[in-house]
């Protein structure tokens, strides 16, 4: 029987049931999110092992060479199985701790670091001994049931375990409310993204901000190969965790995910200068305050000098410039950001007008309200890219055109399509979009709010002054009809 995706999705949201009402999703969903990696990590081995004994008639030494050329090794005392056998353990914490480290241990390149934010044997968010063994009992038992079978075999597409996993971090952001949203992009969004920068065959593709990962794997996703590279940097340790199970749930098991700030501490560099790339994505903080301003007057990357500091207490454009200076000659960047840096002045006023002046810039999309969770917020995209032929700025005011949801607005598949095939045709569509010339945004003062170059204005019926007239005399004609009713009713009754 294959494993679904809706089977993976029902039988791991069940296993949250175990931690609700004793913590915040923000806390367990490490612990739900890291046992289904070790779920995963035992069922692709225990399968592999016995493909290899059968291949080799069991002869331990061939078994055993064959398995170090694996993308991983499993230890018995790692597996699930291990674990699950342990369940009555009177320090089964330990126990969990003691197989997540020999998990790194034995996988240093690859796993090392990969469960340091999760500890289950802490007493503060698991409570006491009896407590703590007790809610770790009731998870391993979870994640035993007999439909839950992640074995390569079992799964019915490569990636179902990872968009699994994804939902299962959709579901944590929109339970955390804002501090959730803070690691997750929509998938709808991530997807319009990344086929907005197009990634191609060889592309090096970087996320200096890349929470859970998804923009990264929906970028890859787009490639049609096996044949690109993948760099991000989270500041998050739990989030970077995640991003990084993330990664190799979906088969991308060479992805170079840094934990640091990127813009106190780039840790994608080479010969000393930042590194470059074909393609940048991200859905950095909005609005980021202490983003690392003081920092940023001495950065030895030089990434404000051509453009300028950004206030101290917005850092939209502080990402914005490292992403630019991290783009190679021919690069194309995509970014998710809040529409004040189309139209705020000061410092960042004088920052997007060097940008449009040197030709960055290539399209500016308004987004629906209330798509990330968190926020309510509408959001815009920015588009640029390097050696572009044209000097206009394409501009979409796609806010109207969305599914209205419970929680949140969708960007459906239709949208998705209108606004990529305007994107790609750069063509004026009444009251939806319009191809700016440098004069007019110069005529602007360089402000690229939305509805300054798309009219989205309707206008109201006109209002036939003699019906309503007429309308209101056979209202007031009625009521009076009504009134003297009324006061008969209230005679017969003696009032």
């Amino acid at each position: 029987m294959k494993t679904t995706k809706e089977v993976i999705n029902n039988v791991v949201w069940k296993a949250c049931d175990t931690f609700r009402g004793t913590m915040d999703s923000s806390q367990y969903k490490d612990y739900v999110l890291s046992m289904l990696f070790v779920k995963y990590l035992s069922d692709f081995y225990k399968e592999k092992l016995q493909t290899l004994n059968e291949k080799y008639n069991g002869d331990e030494d061939r078994v055993q060479r064959a398995l170090q050329r694996e993308k991983f090794v499993l230890d018995e005392s790692c597996t699930f199985e291990y674990l699950l056998k342990h369940k009555e353990a009177n320090n089964l914490g330990e126990v969990i701790n003691k197989a997540l480290e020999k998990i790194e241990e034995d996988n240093p390149e690859k796993l090392e670091g990969i469960f340091r934010n999760v500890d289950f044997n802490d007493k503060k968010i698991l409570g006491d001994t009896k407590e703590r063994n007790s809610i770790l009992k009731h998870l391993l038992e979870d994640f035993s049931d007999a439909r839950l079978d992640l074995s390569p075999s079992k799964l019915t597409g490569q990636d179902v375990i990872g968009d699994s996993y994804e939902y299962l971090i959709a579901h944590f952001a929109s339970d955390a409310g804002k501090k959730g949203g803070e690691f997750f992009t929509p998938s709808e969004v991530s997807t319009l993204l990344a086929k907005l920068v197009e990634p191609k065959e060889g592309d090096r593709i970087y996320d200096p901000t890349c929470g859970s990962g998804s923009l990264l794997i929906k970028a890859s996703q787009e490639v049609g190969s096996p044949n690109f590279a993948i760099y991000g940097q989270e500041r998050n340790g739990q989030t970077h965790a995640l991003c990084r199970m993330n990664m190799y749930l979906h088969e991308i098991n060479d992805a170079k995910i840094a934990w640091g700030d990127t813009i106190r501490n780039p840790l994608h560099v080479e010969d000393d200068k930042l590194m470059k790339f074909d393609v940048v994505v991200a859905n950095p903080p909005f609005s980021l305050d202490k983003w690392g301003a003081d920092f940023a007057e001495n950065d030895p990357y030089r990434r404000f000098n051509d453009y300028g500091l950004p206030p101290k207490s917005k850092g939209d454009y502080a990402f914005v410039t490292h992403m630019i200076k991290s783009l190679n000659e021919k690069g194309r960047m995509g970014v998710v950001l809040p529409h004040g840096v189309l139209f705020r002045g000061a410092s960042e006023g004088r920052i997007r007008e060097k940008l449009i002046n040197e030709n960055l810039l290539d399209a500016v999309i308004g987004l629906p309200a209330n798509l990330f969770f968190g926020t309510g917020i509408p959001a815009t995209i920015l588009v640029f890219k390097k050696n572009r032929t044209h000097k206009d700025i394409l501009f979409i005011d796609a806010s109207r055109e969305f599914d209205k949801a419970k929680n949140q607005n969708n960007l459906a598949d239709e949208y998705i399509a209108k606004i990529l095939d305007t994107y790609h045709k750069r063509e004026e569509i009444e009251k939806y979009s319009h191809v700016a010339t440098l004069e007019e945004i110069q005529e602007n003062d360089y402000n690229l709010n939305i509805p300054r170059y798309v009219d989205t204005f309707e206008e109201e019926d006109a209002v036939d002054i003699e019906a309503t007239k007429i309308s209101i005399a056979n209202v007031e004609a009625e009521l009076a009809t009504i009134k003297t009713k009324m006061s008969e009713y209230l005679k017969e009754l003696g009032l």
